[in-house]
């Protein structure tokens, strides 16, 4: 899995990138603006790069002594001004039901305000600094989660670590909290690493803690890869446009998706890590050296020269390292029904969707058509409560893939306009040249474009591609 790294001249050993890069493109002032987390979010904020808010600040014993805590938030993040690696950050969301002196973590577990009175007084003590030097303590809002990441992070927020050089994005990854990194999302604390195409914006190949390759969010069956990160390229301008206002020459620009503001920049980095490189299964040092030297004008223009350096040629790579097919949003799928009737049809590729759908008109061709006139013949309710349809599945459920030919199962599918329950039946679909054997549920779509659509379940084989036409 990792022969490519024995290649020397594309692996980026640290010692190496400090030398040749950070050291000459980062100058001192620049260094303590982004080791300074207020005073560089102070400096973004003034060139129009949003931030989290500020709520509070800790700066000695005395400020803690006299800290009013009833002017905290429900949620928010305590972090140390001068903290590296995620070390020493505490964010709770919300307050312990009863307990006006206490707040939940994203683990769970509660946190009282002696708790952080005495996280406070290791921060002011040095205990998370780079040098281990008195620090100040500060409180910001808590970032709020992008339901699009609900299911692949545990907790926490996820964050995008884009990687600039020369006013050029050079490399991409989503990094994402789990059960074992606490709600934090940091590759040292055993979070996961996704790499991410800069041209198209879609994750590509996982790593969870330093090195451990995985293809699925840690205790589920949700592919890592595929997933479209949004405002894709206002976050590349955003991290180039960082570089320019801190005049880090090496960045590492952390930036996070805010449910209602969009992208929020959460830190600047003048020496970040080198796990992005895993996560992108390849190294740094030949996309530094593309780079180098570049007369880079404007910030569309270096974001228009990384997407096209190093995105958009990563199809045959990506499907030799994972065994997957890469595919569009839309693929021509041969459909094999009952009694081996065939179709063919455009289907849409929907990860959003747990099960495969078909219209009753294309089910009926697949030779379905006395399943869904037996099934329609029990009269059941078009829309129940949740409650109501699992209680309907757990009484009928075994009759009636007794009694109705063709039927394969029943399913409870919950929309926008309700709760449904839905017949299914076993079909087989080739999809560029693959073939699966899927389950899947009858429900009218002739008022939608396709009549076919592909979830997640039936996608195990293959990698999406949103811009793949």
């Amino acid at each position: 899995m990792f022969d490519f790294f024995k290649k020397g001249s594309q692996i980026l050993g640290m010692n190496a990138r400090n030398l040749k890069y950070i050291r000459p493109s980062n100058r001192k002032k620049a260094i303590r603006i982004a080791d300074d987390k207020m005073l560089s979010k102070r400096i973004l904020k003034k060139g129009n790069i949003p931030v989290p808010k500020l709520i509070a600040k800790v700066s000695n014993h005395e400020d803690l002594d006299k800290f009013d805590w009833t002017k905290l938030p429900n949620g928010f993040a305590l972090k140390p001004n001068r903290g590296f690696g995620g070390e020493g950050i505490v964010v709770v969301y919300g307050r312990k039901k009863g307990r006006p002196d206490a707040w939940v973590k994203a683990d769970g577990t509660m946190v009282t305000i002696e708790d952080l009175k005495n996280h406070i007084r290791g921060i002011l003590d040095g205990n998370f600094s780079l040098s281990e030097t008195p620090d100040t303590a500060f409180f910001e809002e808590r970032v709020q989660l992008l339901k699009l990441f609900k299911p692949y992070s545990y907790k926490g927020i996820p964050d995008i670590r884009v990687i600039v050089y020369n006013k050029v994005p050079v490399m991409a990854m989503l990094r994402v909290a789990t059960k074992e990194s606490g709600g934090k999302a940091n590759l040292q604390q055993g979070a996961v690493g996704v790499g991410i195409d800069l041209a198209t914006g879609v994750t590509t190949t996982a790593v969870q803690g330093k090195s451990k390759m995985i293809e699925y969010v840690p205790g589920t069956r949700l592919l890592l890869s595929g997933l479209k990160i949004p405002y894709w390229k206002e976050i590349l301008e955003l991290a180039v446009k960082a570089q320019e206002i801190s005049g880090l020459g090496y960045l590492g620009a952390d930036v996070t998706i805010d449910k209602e503001r969009g992208p929020v920049f959460l830190e600047l980095n003048a020496r970040p890590g080198l796990s992005i490189q895993l996560a992108n299964l390849t190294g740094l040092k030949k996309r530094l050296e593309r780079v180098d030297g570049l007369n880079i004008k404007t910030i569309k223009r270096g974001v228009q020269v990384g997407m096209n350096l190093f995105g958009g040629e990563i199809e045959e790579e990506l499907e030799e390292i994972s065994g997957r097919r890469v595919i569009g949003v839309i693929e021509k799928v041969k459909l094999t029904g009952r009694n081996k009737k065939e179709v063919e049809v455009e289907a849409k590729i929907d990860t959003g969707a747990g099960l495969t759908a078909i219209d009753m008109d294309l089910a009926e061709k697949l030779g379905f058509k006395k399943t869904i006139e037996a099934f329609n013949a029990q009269n059941f309710p078009k829309f129940l409560e949740q409650q109501e349809a699992r209680d309907l599945n757990a009484k009928e459920g075994k009759r009636l893939l007794k009694e109705i030919p063709g039927l394969a199962d029943t399913a409870i599918i919950h929309s926008s306009h309700g709760t449904s329950y839905r017949p299914m039946v076993r079909v087989k679909f080739e999809m560029d040249k693959r073939i699966v054997s899927a389950k899947a549920s009858i429900i009218d779509r002739s008022h939608l474009k396709y009549p076919i659509i592909i979830g997640k379940r039936d996608l195990g084989r293959f990698l999406i591609d949103v811009n793949k036409k």
